[in-house]
């Protein structure tokens, strides 16, 4: 086993920190015998953890499956063309000239460069646009679908890269379509250890990319507004990349906030990810991905 921590780390947007919901004193909770004792049993638990997944049925059914690690919308090629268009896809204005499928294929295969592959449900063409399009597709400026069919897209998994079903949106004006996944995830397997609910610090919020050489994650983890900021340490087995997130330079004596903020943090590791599952220590799960914007199949 191997540990590499790692503190560097940007706030994410303003815009989605937690919201204040009171003044509280800190003293108390951030003395160098806390930190010293909460690094110790973060550290014993993140061993807990890789010993409880490494070998277990949980690995095994987690490395069988599909589980994306990227975003399940591809835009068209060199992006949209201004801010109206973005606009648009942020707002999930869409509208459709024509008609939908009415059905397609229940299922369809996943496949892996090394020669694995996996069947998995699919989505409907009409659900797919539902997505985008949102519950409501109103107002303007609108992106105008004038074609759809079934085709296929490179996504990034647990798994390394992949080729997926996804549905093909042609959209008017652009030469190049904007893809969708069309394949459903598999079920993230039961977690053989039980979450911890006795360490001082959060768990992750969420995974945010694995590097193209996979020797990089980046993470989404959270801390209060009065202290140093997030830091991430890993432990690394042959099967397993256990992430502790824990807080840094909490000061006893200042009273301030009970808000929390989300900090991008990118965590190095010794060797590639590969098929390895990359683990939360305090949940004791595999490290959640979201899909931006919820558009996921």
């Amino acid at each position: 086993m191997g540990i590499g921590a790692v503190r560097t780390g940007r706030p994410l947007a303003a815009g989605i920190a937690l919201s204040v919901v009171g003044l509280v004193a800190a003293a108390g909770c951030g003395s160098e015998k806390m930190a010293e004792d909460g690094g110790d049993a973060l550290a014993e638990r993140a061993r807990q953890v890789a010993d409880a997944w490494d070998g277990s049925s949980a690995a095994t059914a987690w490395r069988a499956g599909y589980h994306p690690t990227g975003e399940a919308v591809r835009l068209p090629r060199g992006g949209l063309h201004d801010g109206a268009d973005q606009q648009a896809y942020e707002r999930r204005n869409f509208k459709v000239r024509g008609t939908l499928p009415d059905a397609g294929p229940k299922d369809g295969t996943v496949s892996w460069a090394a020669g694995h592959s996996v069947t998995r449900p699919l989505v409907g063409a009409k659900e797919a646009y539902d997505t985008l399009a949102g519950p409501r597709a109103e107002g303007k400026p609108q992106l105008a679908v004038i074609g759809v069919e079934l085709g296929r897209m490179r996504m990034s998994t647990s798994r390394g890269p992949a080729s997926v079903p996804a549905w093909v949106f042609t959209l008017d004006g652009y030469a190049s379509p904007l893809k969708q996944a069309a394949a459903v995830p598999s079920k993230t397997p039961r977690s053989p250890v039980k979450a911890a609910h006795d360490l001082p610090d959060p768990p992750l919020n969420r995974l945010l990319k694995v590097s193209a050489d996979g020797r990089a994650v980046t993470v989404v983890a959270l801390h209060g507004v009065c202290d140093d900021g997030p830091t991430v340490d890993a432990l690394e087995t042959r099967g397993s990349v256990v992430l502790s997130a824990s807080v840094t330079g909490r000061d006893p004596g200042r009273i301030c906030t009970k808000q929390a903020k989300l900090e991008r943090v990118e965590v190095r590791l010794r060797e590639p990810l590969g098929d390895r599952v990359l683990l939360d220590a305090h949940s004791g799960k595999p490290v959640p991905y979201r899909w931006t914007n919820g558009l996921a199949p």
